[in-house]
Formats: structure tokens, C-alpha cells, sequence
């Protein structure tokens, strides 16, 4: 059976089958609501349901508790119709949605920025393009049909000229993929990869100032962003916070402060949390979005941009709205779960 699922305040709608999820069929029809993992972990895509009866698929309750599911809210990532469904969404993406697609593409370089992050490069098919904005993620499909999502770390019109992707990998000890990543992958291998998916992405259209706010490799779709920034010649006043633990973590200083002389409206803060007496760091220590509340108490007329471990996203996201009056939906955010984590929860 089909169903009609109809958003507001947008007024988008588009046809559901009863096994399959909300969110995949939005995905397919061009009408992308928020999401993250799509794998009921994150909870991106959780949005309240004014109508309908929906069944969740597994699901963490940290994406969606027992009580928020008996106030009304699901998530369309493993939310599947039973009716006729009207959601209540503020971020719907427009019509003029990228397309997603499958293609092969080549390694061109593998190179080592710090012991555990690498910088991989791919040939994109010289026959083909890969449209995407700043912050979006592709997956790779692994050869038992197994799924890696990694953002984008290059602005879309650098891929447009080079046909190349820049993706920032860390080594998980024991991951399937970045095990191969960090052993066995050679220049010149094949990878089948699938793209583009995310609703976190620059909003071109807003002139707020922005909050950039990175941990660890959630720095790649914010270089992103920043190389976007720069190609369309913003002029938003812009602050980037980079968290690591060590100094070493931020494994692309070097090319921020660049880019930070080259931007006017560009302020770069790299904050560490355990620093030790050997790494001789005399920046700012601590929690990165605490950094970010003690130099903005007041984000009311902000917009926030937030990558990284999910306890940084989480707590900033928490912590920005209720304590220092930022709009619930000026928060964008990409949480890098990973399956390490998935198999905890």
C-alpha cells in the first residue's frame, strides 16, 4: 500500500509504500527532510507527527526516547507509513535537490596528517558529475554491500574543476574500512561510492553570522564550508572553533590560520582539552562549545554549524538553546557516529 506524506509549513508532499522509511522515499521523490545517519542513531531527523500512525524500525533511544515517541515525534529514518502522514518540518530541502548517484571512482593519493587521519583523494569518472553542496557526506559501498559515510572535505566547485573528492579518514582500530584505509589501500584502487546525502550544508541564503564548530575530523565538511565561503566571496562574519584533545588532533592548523589571514571575516579559536606539559599549548583548554559560550552567551541572531563526536554535537546543540537563546532551528549538525558506536548502543 501507498501513502501521501505531507509536511508542513513547507506544503511539500510525496508517496510512501508501507515497508518502506519516510525519509527514503522523501530522498527519492527530491524532497530531503533533516537527517544525519539514517540509521535511527543520531536522531537529525526526528520531526513531530501531527497526523498519522507510523512503526519505527530499530531505533536508539537516545535519537528518539519512549516519551517523545508518546509526544507525537518519530524518526523518518526508520519511520514507516501505515496512513496517510503530515509532518511538522522546517527544514525541507528545496526542489532543486541534487541528485544522487552511484559511480565508481579511483584513489589518487593517500596522505598522512597526523598518526591517525589520512587525506584521501578520488578520481571522480571523467564521463560523469557529482553535484553536492558545502557539508554534504558520501557512503562507500564496501564488497558485501556494507555502507562508510564520509564528508566531503572540498568545496563542491573544486570538485567540479578537478573531478577529484577530498575525504579526511581516522583510523578506528578494528574498522573494516579504515583498517584497509590505513594497510592496504593503494593509489589507483577502485571504490564504489554513492553521494550526495545530508541535510548539513551551507544556507547560502542567510546573512547571519555563523559559529563554526568542529571536533576531530568533523573539521572536513567545514573546511568545506569555509573553501564555499570563499568561492562565493561571503561576507558573513564567521568563527571557526576546532576542538581536539591534543594539539596534534588538529591536524590542519596550518591551513586554517591560511585561511584565516586570506578571510577578513574569518576568526579561528583551536581549543584542546588534555594537553600535556610536552605539547607546549598555550591556547585556549577545555570543551570546545563551552569556548564557543564564553565568547557568545547571546546566539539569538546566529547560525550554527556543528560537526564532530556526538557528545560535542549533543551537548552543544543542548546547551546553545537553552542557555545561550540560540533558534532551535538555526542549529545544523552532523554527528559522526560510528559503527563502534552503533554496536554499543
Amino acid at each position: 500500500m501507498s501513502f501521501q506524506v505531507s509536511v508542513l509549513p513547507s506544503n511539500r508532499s510525496f508517496i510512501a509504500t508501507a515497508d518502506e522509511p519516510i525519509l527514503t522515499a522523501g530522498i527519492r521523490q527530491g524532497v530531503a527532510l533533516p537527517y544525519g545517519c539514517k540509521d535511527g542513531a543520531c536522531g537529525s531527523c526526528k520531526c513531530k507527527m501531527l497526523e498519522g500512525k507510523v512503526v519505527h524500525g530499530q531505533h536508539q533511544t537516545k535519537a528518539l526516547s519512549a516519551e517523545e515517541e508518546s509526544n507525537g515525534y518519530i524518526l523518518t529514518c526508520c519511520a514507516k507509513p501505515q496512513t496517510d502522514i503530515v509532518l511538522e518540518s522546517r527544514q525541507v530541502t528545496s526542489a532543486d535537490a541534487f541528485p544522487i548517484k552511484r559511480m565508481p571512482s579511483r584513489v589518487i593519493s593517500l596522505e598522512k596528517k597526523s598518526h591517525d587521519v589520512i587525506a584521501l583523494k578520488l578520481q571522480l569518472p571523467a564521463s560523469d558529475t557529482l553535484q553536492y553542496k558545502a557539508g554534504q557526506y558520501i557512503e562507500f559501498i564496501l564488497r558485501d554491500g556494507a555502507r562508510r559515510s564520509y564528508s566531503m572535505a572540498s568545496a563542491p566547485h573544486i570538485a567540479a574543476d578537478s573531478k577529484t573528492l577530498e575525504l579526511h579518514i581516522r583510523h578506528m582500530p578494528g574498522g573494516k574500512f579504515t583498517d584497509h584505509v590505513f594497510g592496504e589501500m593503494k593509489e589507483k584502487e577502485i571504490q564504489r561510492i554513492e553521494g550526495p546525502f545530508g541535510s548539513f550544508y551551507l544556507r547560502e541564503d542567510s546573512t547571519k553570522a555563523m559559529i563554526l564548530l568542529a571536533s576531530g575530523t568533523g573539521f572536513a565538511p567545514i573546511k568545506a564550508i569555509i573553501e564555499q565561503m570563499q568561492h562565493i566571496s561571503s561576507s558573513r562574519k564567521v568563527t571557526l572553533y576546532w576542538g581536539g584533545r591534543r594539539p596534534a588532533d588538529l591536524y590542519m592548523n596550518d591551513w586554517v590560520l591560511a585561511q584565516a589571514a586570506a578571510m577578513p571575516n574569518l576568526r579561528y579559536v583551536p581549543v584542546v582539552s588534555n594537553a600535556l606539559p610536552e605539547d607546549a599549548w598555550t591556547g585556549r583548554t577545555g570543551f570546545v562549545h563551552q569556548a564557543v559560550m564564553a565568547d557568545f552567551p547571546d546566539l539569538s541572531d546566529t547560525q550554527v554549524y556543528s560537526c564532530g563526536a556526538p557528545v560535542v554535537v549533543d551537548s552543544a546543540q543542548a546547551d546553545f538553546v537553552n542557555q545561550c537563546q540560540l533558534p532551535a532551528d538555526e542549529f545544523y549538525a552532523d554527528s559522526f557516529i560510528t559503527e563502534a558506536d552503533k554496536a554499543r548502543a
